[in-house]
């Protein structure tokens, strides 16, 4: 099958994830799909669902979620800047992932200076044993 760009075709969501470079292989683009980590305008799906140019998904992957817009239709996987003419990331989507990266960043636990003394190491103790009775 050659690459589909007319504007009534349809493809199968896991072949479409797959060409658009979201997941490795079209196995695991099934294996999120079924896991509901993909949706189609707000809506969980199953891995035969067709799709079409303008058709909305939201796709997690790990601590990233984006929200794109289907642009063209492609079976085959190209190179990554091919790729990304398959697809559209919403303005708001961009937005929320630069706040929640921002907030990881700024939740990312400092390395202590050096090892806790003997003083410290008994504070600590105490501090758990305190929360274990409770």
């Amino acid at each position: 099958m050659s690459d589909i760009s007319t504007t009534d075709a349809k493809l199968r969501l896991d072949k479409w994830l797959w060409a658009a470079r979201f997941f490795k292989t079209r196995s695991m683009a099934k294996a999120a799909i079924e896991g509901g980590k993909v949706h189609f305008h707000g809506q969980r799906v199953k891995v035969s669902k067709e799709i079409q140019p303008g058709d909305e998904l939201r796709i997690r992957q790990g601590y990233e979620e984006k929200t794109v817009i289907v642009c063209r239709l492609s079976d085959r996987r190209r190179g990554a800047p091919e790729a990304q003419l398959l697809y559209q990331e919403t303005e708001q989507s961009q937005q929320r992932r630069a706040d929640n990266a921002a907030q990881r960043k700024n939740l990312q636990r400092q390395a202590p200076e050096s090892k806790p003394n003997k003083r410290d190491r008994r504070q600590l103790q105490q501090a758990k044993q305190q929360f274990w009775e409770s």
